[in-house]
């Protein structure tokens, strides 16, 4: 369940927020606000202008006919006028913050330094609700302006009442309980919609299984397809149940004050047409104003409940988000090496993923010398791709740190970190650009350099896979795409290496299964090639050594033989540790699963 107790405050989120929305556009800003106020006023005039004419027709005074009329005419057209301005300037205006907000959340949620906010519930479901929120976002500056013009109409009204008798201003006061509910209301229901989240999440998750097509040849080999539809409405009731019963509970009392504002209402018309004896225009106007007030009120609390369940939750999402993001980066003050002298050391780490008390890496202490390629082997869930993660500063130890040169890695700043590290990973991602582009996001820098991308390919054993496409580097990846084209699993992985070798110098090289869809032969023989290289600090040997570690994450022990230096993980802890032929002669766990897999290949 996510608690939003932890969120900033409402009022210096939405602040925060339209600070973002002036700085993206400070003159349509204004201009949208000055005309939303001035669009109110001939609107709340036109009681005035009632009262007006019916003294001067009834009192037969021609002049003060021929204002109201006036009066009446131009605050129609006014109206008019400035609601179209009004309209055609805030549409200019949210085409512009629209596309700030939702670049801004999507450059937070990819420069927080941690993976964190990705993978624990509650987080999730926060970011999901933002994600949902953003495109909306900028409703939030509109119904803010629309707001103060409300309240604007309602000061209008309430003056020229109190111009009847001091005793009129009552009726605001009766108003309250309306505007009360009308806060309170979405509150309520957002929060009954906050503690259902992970159950509309998972709503969704089953409804993209059934319906998008990378599940759906398990989805009809299986016949889980009546399963699915079942389970997800049975997760949209979990969330939409107390959703309803919240919605419900929350409209009696809303209806209960708008009664009473009603009643009030009514007995203010007794009060002028039966003890005060007042005008006709007098009781016209209590009629249009009062009228107009009930109007006005429900457009204020609208507007007032809209910003209270939507924007307000909404700003309040991007507000913590902008804050969790600042955070991740804090006490960042360490250089990263040009070189690795020292090299790379974990002192006693230990780490728990969030959520939860269970150790994946306990008490971890290794040292990982420059020059050298590294192999960590284990079984699953041994915590081997959790280390890497750990490398590539993805999360922060539970425990212990880790040292690079002799400096705390938490203190460097983690962008400056990434750009020394270089990786490919089994779970990588399928980006679906132009080869050259899937390729050379690898090194951002040279994104348009095809002689670096080219070299990439080669250096992966990619080569086989660009020359089979028509347009070679040029063509589309996605058969979603017009020209596009989809690769099988293993074409896609030889990408996805080629782009881990994008950079050519790195200090930390992390290749955590990336070949899992390759041949043991093959794979052998990459790495082999690979490996004699990188020793040399370069992946051309001609060029001097820089210090550079490689990390090497395989199953395959034909492959990870060939490291310098062999890490052995069993149940979260560091058993083992040496060379190949070190770790064989002692006869422990890493020689138990040398055997195993050599006896599966004779």
């Amino acid at each position: 369940m996510s608690s939003t107790d932890d969120l900033p405050p409402a009022l210096p989120a939405m602040w925060r927020a339209l600070k973002r929305g002036y700085e993206a556009a400070p003159l349509l800003l204004s201009v949208a606000f000055g005309l939303a106020l001035a669009a109110a006023l001939p609107d709340a005039l036109l009681a005035l202008w009632f009262k007006l004419l019916a003294d001067g027709v009834l009192g037969g005074r021609r002049g003060l006919v021929v204002t109201a009329a006036v009066g009446l005419g131009v605050s129609a057209a006014a109206t008019w006028f400035l609601r179209v301005i009004s309209d055609r300037t805030q549409r200019r205006f949210r085409d512009q913050v629209t596309i700030v907000l939702e670049s801004h959340v999507a450059w937070l949620q990819a420069s927080v330094a941690t993976i964190e906010h990705h993978e624990r519930p509650a987080y999730l479901d926060r970011l999901a609700m933002l994600r949902n929120q953003v495109f909306v976002l900028d409703h939030m500056y509109m119904s803010l302006f629309t707001t103060c013009g409300w309240i604007l109409r309602l000061g209008v009204t309430v003056a020229l009442l109190v111009s009847i008798h001091p005793a009129l201003a009552l009726l605001a006061a009766f108003a309250l309980p309306t505007v009360l509910t009308s806060t309170w209301r979405p509150g309520v229901e957002r929060a009954a919609e906050e503690r259902g989240a992970s159950a509309n999440r998972l709503a969704r998750h089953l409804f993209d299984v059934a319906t998008t097509a990378p599940p759906g040849k398990e989805v009809r080999v299986t016949r889980i397809g009546a399963r699915l539809v079942a389970q997800r409405r049975a997760a949209w009731e979990r969330w939409y149940g107390p959703v309803a019963r919240a919605r419900r509970r929350s409209a009696v009392w809303h209806t209960l004050a708008w009664a009473i504002f009603g009643a009030a209402y009514v007995g203010a018309v007794v009060f002028v047409a039966s003890v005060l004896a007042a005008t006709p225009g007098d009781v016209l106007l209590v009629l249009a104003a009062g009228s107009r007030l009930s109007a006005y009120i429900g457009g204020t609390v609208g507007e007032i409940g809209f910003l209270r369940g939507i924007w307000l939750e909404g700003s309040r999402r991007l507000a913590w988000l902008e804050d969790y993001a600042a955070s991740q980066s804090r006490g960042a003050d360490l250089p990263v090496p040009a070189h690795l002298g020292e090299g790379i050391r974990f002192e006693h780490v230990s780490f728990a993923y969030p959520g939860t008390d269970r150790l994946v890496l306990d008490d971890v202490t290794l040292r990982l010398t420059p020059g050298s390629v590294v192999a960590i082997v284990g079984e699953n869930g041994a915590g081997k791709t959790t280390l890497v993660k750990l490398l590539c500063r993805l999360y922060q130890p539970t425990q212990g740190r880790i040292l690079v040169d002799g400096g705390e890695l938490a203190r460097m700043p983690p962008d400056t970190w990434r750009s020394r590290l270089s990786g490919a990973f089994q779970d990588f991602f399928r980006f679906e650009f132009r080869v050259r582009h899937a390729v050379g996001v690898g090194d951002l820098p040279r994104l348009d350099d095809r002689p670096a991308v080219a070299a990439a390919v080669d250096r992966a054993g990619a080569a086989d896979v660009v020359t089979q496409l028509g347009a070679g580097l040029e063509t589309q990846l996605g058969a979603t795409w017009p020209e596009g084209v989809e690769l099988s699993f293993g074409q896609w992985q030889k990408l996805a290496l080629a782009r881990g070798f994008m950079r050519e110098r790195p200090l930390l090289l992390v290749l955590d299964e990336p070949t899992a869809a390759l041949d043991a032969e093959t794979e052998h023989a990459l790495f082999e090639r690979y490996a004699a290289a990188a020793r040399g600090g370069h992946l051309h040997a001609a060029r001097p050594p820089d210090g550079r570690i490689t990390i090497l994450v395989s199953h395959r022990f034909s492959t990870v033989r060939m490291a310098d230096f062999i890490v052995v993980l069993h149940g979260s802890r560091v058993v083992e540790s040496g060379s190949h032929e070190a770790l064989m002669a002692q006869g422990g766990h890493y020689a138990e699963l040398y055997r195993i897999q050599a006896a599966a290949y004779r």
